[in-house]
């Protein structure tokens, strides 16, 4: 079985969460994006984590927030990563690695070869890179559009930190993108939803599945 490690993010409720730790997932993600459907308050945020397995990591997803924002969200929930889902520059992404004291996933949005070349500086500040699908322009959320990219662009790169595939991935894809990209990592939001912000627990264990065992989804 490929060592593969999945993330699944934007969880809202412990069933969630209770699904993703049996299938075997190895991260949760928490949204603190108001304008998206998944995001969760920085209350229920804390109830989840509390309440998570142990040894599931966990991700806290934000958008160009301000240090009073992360103040808040580190205070409060007990997080084992901040994801920057934003326009942060790599100057801010190693300023909160520093202030929080801990690990931070910086976020990239890619479409074409152009876009690879802010990843090499990402490296150099952030712990782990996650690449995605950029979003359409005008786009009301930076991720979780259900896109995917020409992952050919990433197909058997390397950078200076690991990294995680995203971007419109899905329980009957994943294999595929594993296969082309050679990631070790990756991340689904959106597709493993039966609606906008809510997960589809037979989709989560396919998800899982198909990405570690490199075999075509079972769904239940």
């Amino acid at each position: 079985m490929p060592d593969i490690r999945v993330k699944i993010c934007g969880l809202k409720t412990r069933e969630d969460i209770a699904v993703t730790a049996a299938a075997g997932a190895a991260y949760v993600g928490l949204n603190f994006f108001p304008k998206s459907p998944r995001s969760v308050t920085i209350p229920e945020a804390r109830e989840l984590t509390l309440w998570a397995p142990e040894g599931l990591c966990k991700v806290a997803l934000v958008v160009d927030a301000d240090d009073a924002t992360l103040d808040a969200i580190v205070e409060a929930v007990p997080l084992d990563m901040l994801q920057l889902h934003g326009h942060e520059s790599p100057e801010r992404v190693a300023e909160v690695r520093m202030r929080y004291g801990l690990p931070v996933m910086k976020a990239v949005g890619v479409a074409d070869e152009g876009d690879l070349a802010p990843l090499l500086d990402y490296s150099l500040v952030a712990d782990q890179l996650l690449i995605d699908a950029k979003p359409p322009k005008g786009a009301a959320l930076p991720g979780g559009n259900g896109l995917t990219f020409d992952w050919r662009l990433v197909a058997q790169r390397r950078w200076l930190r690991p990294w995680m595939l995203a971007g419109g991935l899905t329980p009957e894809n994943v294999a595929e993108a594993v296969r082309l990209t050679n990631a070790r990592q990756v991340d689904v939001s959106s597709g493993v939803e039966s609606a906008p912000g809510v997960k589809d627990h037979g989709k989560i264990a396919a998800f899982v599945r198909a990405a570690r065992e490199d075999g075509p989804p079972k769904l239940r």
